[in-house]
């Protein structure tokens, strides 16, 4: 076969290192990225954290440009080159140099950013019973020990035998994370043959068990729970002898709602009964989960809203992560230093530098761009609330702000907006819509709001059905089937009605 040169015209899609270090940065959440620039810093020697009113970076950036200007030229020629080279129908990820493309080609890299927030904000839940008598059992709470862990604790503290104690070991290795024994006592005496241990001693142990706190734990069922929890109550609580009647009793009547079989085989009026099942919905149906183990997890919102003089404000936190520059020092011997490979590998730290200053710079352009866009859009949510929420998309956002939609995914997840209704994700504002009567559009968001709204406004005796909230919501312009509303009663962690009837 004879060997000939052919000249063949193609175009390909080349993505700078400095390119998908900008793409990476954009999706980092704020510990993903404060954990990233620890690690640049860590690295490079041509980086540093900087002060609040420093301007040195300014006069290092002029005092190393010309050592540096080549180097430069050569990066931002690269970055211009793929830039135009890309075709964002053909390739999703060149969408993404949207962020970049408006950037200059030398960018001051000590920027000044105002203190917005100041404080960090933790999101956290504390486990707590309704029962707000004086009367009640103290709650136990732990930071930083597990349910097993404490429940190995009160062994040691309570005088069993060794055998017993023995026994209790297993049952706490068998107890769950809510505090509920997963095992019946025949299989434990049946693990602990080598011991010949009969399944009534395992039973007596279990009772001991049942004396630990919190109240409830070791039980092998909800029922076994409460009455636990309400045996322990002071006697002198009121309706406690009819609470503990019920549930050892009547607990299946309860939990099907049959009011009027239970008034009559407690002898007990509607008021009465009302008292009691009060009283009884006031333990704690999770006894284990009082005693947690995790620590609090703590949100840094990445932006934040306040309304000035009628118009809402977007701001970055400048506290979600450190104001990085260049070491003024460090750029300054480069043209001291003699040896070419040290005085190669210094101008090498210096454009790495730079470009992640970039990088940075440039994930806050996009990040305040996108925020702001969403803000004009919700401005009725900040207003108003949820049932003012308007359905938007990502591909709105993408076309106001001339980015692809995976930009905008990027930008959008794992970021936080604070605004004066709570601390909310940025994909939290997308949601999906419904057709109304007029022709508009209602978004699943304010829908879910609206049939919370009826849920807590409806008669306890005859609570609403998913068919008559679908009616009740067409008669308001929004048509909805009545599966969707069920779809999104569940997305709530709402009971069906059936499950919702009570006692008014």
């Amino acid at each position: 076969m004879k060997q000939a040169l052919q000249f063949r015209l193609g175009q390909n899609l080349t993505m700078t290192p400095q390119l998908q270090q900008a793409i990476r940065l954009l999706q980092l959440s704020t510990l993903e990225l404060n954990t990233e620039i620890q690690d640049a810093l860590d690295s490079n020697m041509m980086l540093e954290i900087g002060d609040e009113n420093s301007n040195e970076n300014t006069s290092s950036e002029s005092e190393s440009s010309t050592e540096s200007s080549t180097d430069n030229n050569e990066i931002s020629a690269t970055a211009n080159e793929n830039t135009e080279s890309s075709n964002e129908a053909n390739l999703e990820a060149a969408s993404d140099t949207a962020a970049t493309e408006t950037l200059p080609d030398e960018l001051a890299v000590d920027t000044s950013w105002d203190d917005i927030y100041d404080s960090v904000l933790p999101v956290t839940s504390s486990a707590s019973s309704s029962y707000n008598s004086d009367d009640q059992p103290e709650v136990y709470t732990a930071s930083s020990e597990s349910l097993h862990e404490n429940l190995r604790w009160q062994i040691k503290m309570t005088p069993f035998s060794e055998l017993d104690a023995a026994i209790a070991e297993v049952i706490v290795d068998d107890i769950n994370d809510d505090g509920f024994l997963q095992t019946t006592v025949e299989e434990i005496a049946a693990s602990l043959e080598s011991l010949e241990v009969e399944a009534d001693e395992v039973e007596a142990v279990l009772h001991q068990v049942h004396n630990f706190d919190p109240a409830g734990v070791g039980a092998r069922d909800l029922r076994e729970s409460l009455s636990i929890q309400l045996h322990r109550l002071p006697n002198d609580i009121d309706l406690r002898e009819y609470a503990i009647t019920l549930v050892d009793n009547y607990f299946d009547l309860l939990a099907n709602r049959e009011y009027p079989q239970l008034m009559r085989k407690m002898k007990v009026s509607e008021d009465d009964l009302k008292d009691v099942i009060q009283l009884i919905q006031s333990m704690n149906p999770r006894p284990g989960g009082q005693v947690n183990a995790n620590k609090a997890e703590y949100i840094i919102p990445d932006v934040t809203v306040k309304k000035v003089n009628n118009t809402w404000k977007v701001e970055l936190n400048s506290d979600a992560a450190p104001k990085l520059r260049i070491n003024a020092t460090y750029a300054n011997m480069i043209k001291d230093v003699k040896n070419s490979d040290d005085n190669s590998s210094m101008k090498n730290h210096l454009q790495e530098a730079r470009w992640f200053i970039k990088s940075l710079l440039s994930r806050n352009e996009t990040l305040l761009k996108v925020a702001h866009c969403i803000v004009e859009r919700q401005k009725d949510f900040l207003e108003h609330g949820e049932e003012a929420m308007k359905a938007l998309v990502l591909h709105d956002i993408a076309e106001a702000v001339d980015m692809h939609e995976s930009t905008i995914s990027r930008v959008t997840t794992k970021k936080y907006m604070h605004t004066p209704r709570g601390i909310f994700e940025l994909k939290y504002f997308f949601s999906s819509h419904v057709s109304t009567a007029s022709g508009g559009e209602c978004s699943a968001t304010a829908i879910r709001a609206l049939i919370k709204k009826l849920i807590a406004a409806e008669t306890p005796k005859k609570p609403l059905s998913d068919n008559k909230i679908a009616i009740i919501l067409e008669d308001q312009g929004i048509n909805v089937a009545r599966r969707t509303v069920a779809k999104y009663r569940e997305s709530l962690a709402i009971p069906p009605s059936n499950e919702r009837k009570r006692l008014a």
